[in-house]
């Protein structure tokens, strides 16, 4: 089923986006931690939220131009599985919210 998606960018403005193990070490993405020196081991970055991708002062995606995902095609695997059409339970709340916003 494709995902449907209304390019509202509310999901980018919302939510936090956490790297999986893959996505960090890949250095591709910009986390909120970039410039610290942390310790190397995924899991202790995790614990502390090395993992997520950097925002702006509003608390948007840095990623996010103009509603849409400028990193589209190679964005994390925490973006491609969220779809604000979704039926999984697991979505429920995020979905709430951006109804919400």
């Amino acid at each position: 089923m494709k995902k449907l998606c209304s390019q509202c960018g509310k999901c980018c403005k919302l939510f936090l986006i956490n790297l999986n193990k893959k996505e960090w070490g890949s250095g591709v993405f910009q986390t909120a931690f970039k410039d610290f020196d942390l310790d190397n081991d995924f899991e202790i970055i995790k614990k502390y939220g090395g993992n997520i991708l950097q925002q702006r002062k509003d608390g948007s995606c840095i990623y996010l131009k103009s509603n849409l995902c400028s990193i589209h095609e190679k964005k994390p695997q925490a973006c491609r599985d969220f779809s604000c059409s979704s039926t999984l339970s697991k979505f429920k709340g995020m979905i709430g919210k951006i109804k919400e916003a």
